[in-house]
């Protein structure tokens, strides 16, 4: 057992070595290569990731994942025991309208980094990077060792279909993980558990009438209505069952199209649904109860055709209360200087990858706020953010693979 003492001497002496500088200089220049998605255009910022992950004397992997997008896995060597995973992504949503400035031109207004993926979430990706250099100078110097690897995994088109998590996962690994921090925007509250998500398409062909005798056609409109109260009812079914960390799987639908013209009985229509995702739902099983369901009221019959096709999941997860990765980082944002709670997310990320097809514990935890920062104009986040990011990074590595 490591003396608290000698513990502590070691602690403060990575986090004394964290350049807080260096972090926010490597947020700015990830910020200032565009990274948009839809567009698949990771790759400058990739590169930036590369040069700073190598200069800082890491093992680093490149994979094309598709042309021009490519993942990066980082490790910092350490024993041949269990690892700590940092998970994160280098792309970022479009920037959009009303920015007061170039998005991708960082400003700073006082203590705030402004520009398009400052939150979400080129901040987290760089506090890792900082606080594996500091472990890095401190086992060079011969203070400190940890007892497995600590590996930055960056990842291409996470805010669109995942790609990048879906390959990394399907390649085998030459380390083993006692967990993984996934350094999404959490305003550095431990996330235990999320929702997944997952997108349907609906796709109803009729037949077209004269609006004058709509009877002779069969309107693909009326029948996506029928579908949408399918979906209206499970969604009641599912909120008399909620669970106290995630609450429940929901429906929504999102997009609809569909018609030739207001003097014409309609002969298609389209539906784009979300489903949010409980960890123990699979995406591909909703769809053929829907499917079942749209059967048995007769959707589907006198001339109507229903068609759903799955087109994206990404699971969800949930890591107990009690598991050591879970205290450790609760532990470690405190030491940092923040308080912090432990709960669920509404949102979705790569970790339930991680956690579903790998068994990797996994958390979610990082600097900005993905509510009121992340995906709008003038995307800030506070440095002091980045700082107690990499702080809270460098404890959690020391503690669990001490």
């Amino acid at each position: 057992m490591t003396d608290v003492s000698v513990a502590g001497d070691i602690e403060s002496r990575v986090l004394s070595a964290i350049d807080d500088d260096a972090v926010v200089e490597l947020t700015t220049a990830l910020v200032q290569a565009p990274s948009e998605n839809p567009g698949g255009t990771e790759s400058a910022a990739v590169a930036v990731l590369e040069k700073a992950c190598r200069e800082a004397g890491f093992d680093v992997e490149i994979t094309e994942v598709a042309p021009g997008r490519p993942n990066l896995t980082a490790t910092l060597a350490g024993g041949d025991g269990p690892g700590l995973m940092i998970l994160g992504h280098s792309d970022v949503v479009p920037a959009g309208p009303n920015w007061t400035g170039d998005p991708y031109r960082v400003r700073r207004d006082g203590d705030l980094l402004i520009g398009r993926g400052t939150t979400d979430m080129k901040g987290g990706l760089a506090a890792a990077v900082g606080a594996m250099k500091a472990i890095a100078r401190a086992i060079a110097d011969g203070h400190a060792a940890v007892s497995g690897p600590v590996q930055l995994v960056c990842t291409v088109d996470e805010e669109e279909h995942g790609i990048g998590v879906r390959d990394f996962v399907g390649r085998p690994s030459r380390h083993e993980f006692a967990g993984c921090i996934v350094a999404e925007p959490t305003d550095m509250q431990v996330v235990r558990g999320c929702r997944g998500a997952s997108y349907l398409e609906i796709d109803i062909t009729g037949r077209a009438a004269h609006s004058g005798r709509p009877k002779d056609g069969r309107s693909a409109i009326e029948a996506a209505a029928s579908v949408i109260e399918l979906i209206r009812a499970d969604q009641r079914a599912l909120d008399e069952h909620l669970d106290d960390l995630l609450g429940a799987g929901t429906w929504n639908v999102g997009t609809i199209a569909g018609g030739q013209g207001i003097s014409v009985v309609a002969p298609t229509c389209s539906l784009g649904v979300d489903r949010r995702l409980m960890p123990d739902e699979d995406v591909h099983r909703i769809a053929e109860v829907l499917r079942s369901a749209i059967r048995a009221a007769r959707i589907d019959t006198d001339g109507i055709t229903v068609d759903v096709r799955v087109t994206m999941e990404m699971p969800g997860f949930a890591t107990p209360a009690d598991h050591r990765l879970v205290t450790t980082a609760v532990d470690a944002v405190t030491d940092a200087g923040v308080p912090t709670s432990v709960g669920g997310w509404s949102a979705a990320c790569d970790g339930g990858f991680v956690s579903r097809d790998l068994g990797i514990p996994s958390i979610v935890l990082g600097p900005g706020d993905i509510h009121s920062q992340a995906h709008q104009p003038d995307e800030s986040i506070d440095v002091a953010d980045l700082a107690v990011a990499a702080r809270t990074y460098a404890l959690s590595a020391l503690r669990l693979l001490s």
